[in-house]
């Protein structure tokens, strides 16, 4: 399977593209903008965009979204919870001081807890953790590990979880205590191991945050 993460936009949201080297299908997350790069690693591996998929509706997970859309197709997804986060991005924008917001792409399907997204030989698990949004999701994936013929697991946590730190609750629709239950009840169960690729900033592995994360020291 190919992963790839790279930091986009104005506030460089963790774009991450998830690759069958099979059939050639890919998922593509949180497009926050530069797609000029997106697009030249989906060439690279001469993938073909199957699905777009956000862990959030905050304008820069999905600033990219319509112009990726238009250029590489893909079912857009997102999660119901965060509906009223998409239709208001010019209100997002403006708040932010970020101008004016893109257009949206107007067609897009609902995102389910639990559902697996495929492409080709791959899967994506869905996992709803509300907290920094009504709707935000994690998407959790397994590959074989580049040491050896074990799978590792890959975490895609959106601003949910980072490392040393987690999403923060003071914007539209944010909740401290369902965002401390979904890492709690979602992430932490995760194996020690889990590769975690957040919203912003670098990697981590479940078992350093559930041990050094000061934001979560206590907290449960």
């Amino acid at each position: 399977m190919i992963i790839e993460s790279l930091p986009v936009g104005l506030l460089q949201c963790n774009c991450t593209i998830l690759g069958c080297e099979d059939t050639k299908e890919a998922i593509v997350v949180d497009p926050g903008g530069d797609i000029d790069k997106i697009m030249e690693i989906l060439k690279h591996h001469d993938l073909s965009v199957k699905k777009i998929v956000h862990t959030h509706a905050h304008i820069d997970h999905v600033w990219g979204t319509k112009e990726l859309h238009d250029r590489a197709g893909g079912e857009v997804m997102l999660h119901p919870g965060d509906n009223f986060l998409y239709e208001n991005l010019d209100m997002q924008g403006r708040m932010l001081g970020l101008g004016s917001a893109p257009e949206v792409t107007k067609t897009k399907t609902e995102l389910k807890d639990n559902e697996l997204l495929s492409f080709g030989k791959g899967f994506a698990l869905v996992l709803h953790t509300p907290g920094h949004t009504p709707g935000s999701v994690c998407f959790c994936v397994r590959r074989k590990s580049e040491k050896g013929a074990s799978e590792e697991q890959v975490l895609l946590s959106g601003d949910t979880l980072f490392k040393r730190g987690v999403g923060r609750t003071d914007l539209w629709g944010g909740d401290q205590d369902a965002m401390l239950s979904s890492i709690k009840g979602k992430l932490l169960s995760l194996d020690d191991d889990t590769r975690v690729i957040p919203g912003h900033g670098p990697d981590t592995i479940i078992g350093e945050e559930r041990t050094r994360n000061p934001f979560l020291s206590g907290a449960f």
